[in-house]
């Protein structure tokens, strides 16, 4: 996979991007097609970006992200999804522009298990931003801040049937492993 360039953004809106987007940790990332998108950490603002993100994606990455199916996603998911604090659940959200509105392309996302060592990670790309490195580079910027902050492993658990997936884990260094109790589900783990 070719290499992708990261610039630490400055607020002078040189990047094209609002100013108040850009306070803050945030890193501008251009995609293996040359794009730039924002990767920052998901803030209280972003709620409408998000449940329009979730709206927005196809019934199969739906399936794939939260391992069910649904029309619509409910006020209590957005909740839990804008449920962030930074350390033992944190968020990063891309985002860039489309249609003159600066809209999130992607997310991904951990959560620290209870002994606090572990942490489940996800990540989920908008449809027409998939093979362009973003998922990459979302995961990549999760690793470090798990790393960061003290967890020593990372795993995503997910449909045996996710390719795409099984092979961003597989370039990302995860080591795959089926579920034992259920062989519809995969386990991918990256030691920290």
């Amino acid at each position: 996979m070719p290499a992708t360039t990261t610039h630490h953004a400055t607020t002078d809106g040189a990047h094209d991007f609002p100013v108040a987007a850009l306070e803050g940790t945030h890193w501008i990332d251009h995609l293996r097609d040359h794009t730039p998108v924002l990767i920052r950490p998901l803030r209280p603002e972003d709620r409408q970006r998000e449940e329009d993100f979730v709206r927005a994606l196809s019934p199969g990455a739906r399936r794939f992200r939260f391992m069910c199916t649904f029309k619509e996603a409910s006020p209590e998911l957005i909740d839990q999804l804008m449920d962030v604090d930074g350390d033992q659940r944190m968020a990063f959200v891309a985002l860039a522009h489309e249609d003159g509105q600066l809209r999130e392309v992607g997310v991904s996302r951990y959560s620290a298990c209870a002994d606090r060592s572990r942490c489940e990670c996800t990540v989920t790309v908008a449809e027409g931003w998939h093979h362009r490195g973003l998922a990459v580079l979302l995961m990549r910027h999760l690793i470090d801040v798990a790393r960061q902050h003290g967890f020593r492993q990372m795993f995503s658990i997910d449909s045996a049937d996710n390719e795409p997936m099984r092979e961003l884990a597989h370039y990302l260094g995860f080591r795959r492993t089926i579920d034992a109790g259920d062989a519809s589900l995969a386990i991918h783990t990256l030691a920290l």
